[in-house]
């Protein structure tokens, strides 16, 4: 068995890919595995480093508004599928998985016109264009929401699989990652994360709200700032008069390798709405405040949100209303209503695809068998 992965550029399309790539080598270990990306993009550092083949192409996004900006980008595309078709050609794939990104455009468009089958990865409710485009020569397109089914061609295979998450996300034990925490029995505890880079308006809107639980015994907060804003926010704090280490049930850092275990022991999560991130909450069955970034391509983490809170795991608040302190009346809502927590858990119980990997690798080989007769 030989299958090439594809998807490049931000950590949203790399993992869901890597997650994969390991997931058919459990079931096949047998299988040839080749990753194609680019020499710029995430891939590039994180592929090599889990073990798969890597090759690259050269590809360029387009400008969406300034259209004239595009000509050096088209060029650089047209040599791109010029690499692509030889890589195809010279590997030799039975099948080309895409996960999205740049580079996914030029790899599963050259294994199409070669007439190799192609499985696509959609991450969020609104689809990005390069699966939108390349949906029309796709075998079979995985989904994480089914929110995003109508944006696709009516003759595209859908399937809505989820998000694969990773293993630890899943195994990491409630009991004792609250014990390693420090958590009471009773304790509420509330996450909040703001991505890999942390998240100002999210930290700015949380100085009022720590200002206030500072010291209530049956609330502990962990707010992830990001290393950028990490120093300035502390500042921030101590000038509120919040002393950490006379309160104790309040937990600031600057990043956290761990996630895993503070998911596990979380009663509430606050966070940006990704489709990793989101994945990861909903398989948890984690109740959330979702605040979606604002200048995410297509505004894709509104959509990700409203799908999200459409079925009551979650609230939508949209970053330009942080300043108008809803993150702090909502948290204070759930605080008062516990039975409002309970239920959006049980909704996030429901949305969430902790399988999503076997459902993804079981579409991919199925595909496959159906290519040989």
């Amino acid at each position: 068995m030989r299958i090439i992965i594809t998807g490049g550029g931000t950590g949203g399309h790399v993992y869901p890919a890597l997650a994969i790539a390991r997931g058919l080598q459990q079931v096949r270990p047998e299988a040839e595995l080749l990753y194609i990306g680019t020499a710029r993009g995430l891939e590039a550092d994180v592929v090599p480093r889990a073990g798969l083949p890597f090759a690259t192409i050269t590809v360029q996004g387009l400008e969406r508004r300034r259209i004239w900006k595009n000509v050096p980008a088209l060029a650089k595309i047209a040599r791109g599928l010029g690499e692509a078709w030889f890589q195809v050609r010279r590997f030799r794939p039975e099948l080309v998985v895409g996960t999205g990104g740049y580079v996914s455009g030029p790899v599963c468009l050259a294994a199409a016109l070669q007439g190799i089958p192609v499985v696509l990865h959609e991450q969020n409710a609104f689809p990005g264009l390069t699966n939108r485009l390349l949906a029309t020569m796709a075998r079979a397109v995985c989904l994480t929401f089914p929110e995003a089914a109508g944006r696709f061609p009516r003759r595209a295979l859908l399937v809505t699989t989820g998000l694969p998450v990773r293993p630890e996300i899943l195994w990491a034990d409630r009991s004792v990652s609250r014990q390693q925490l420090g958590l009471r029995e009773n304790q509420l505890f509330i996450v909040v994360v703001g991505g890999s880079q942390g998240a100002k308006s999210i930290n700015q809107a949380m100085l009022p709200v720590l200002k206030e639980l500072a010291g209530r015994p049956d609330v502990s907060i962990l707010q992830v700032t990001g290393r950028r804003d990490y120093e300035v926010y502390l500042q921030q704090v101590r000038e509120r008069g919040i002393d950490l280490d006379k309160y104790g049930n309040i937990t600031i850092k600057p990043y956290i390798y761990d996630l895993e275990h503070a998911l596990a022991a979380a009663d509430l999560v606050i966070g940006r709405a990704g489709a990793s991130f989101l994945a990861e909450v909903l398989a948890r069955g984690l109740p959330s405040i979702l605040i979606p970034y604002p200048h995410a391509a297509a505004n894709h983490q509104e959509y990700n949100a409203r799908a999200v809170a459409r079925k009551g795991a979650a609230i939508l608040i949209l970053d330009r209303e942080l300043k108008g302190g809803r993150l702090h009346q909502a948290i204070n809502h759930l605080l008062a209503d516990r039975g409002r927590l309970q239920a959006m858990a049980a909704a996030a119980v429901r949305l969430g695809r902790p399988n999503a990997l076997e459902a993804i690798v079981e579409v991919i080989l199925a595909e496959l068998e159906r290519s040989k007769r």
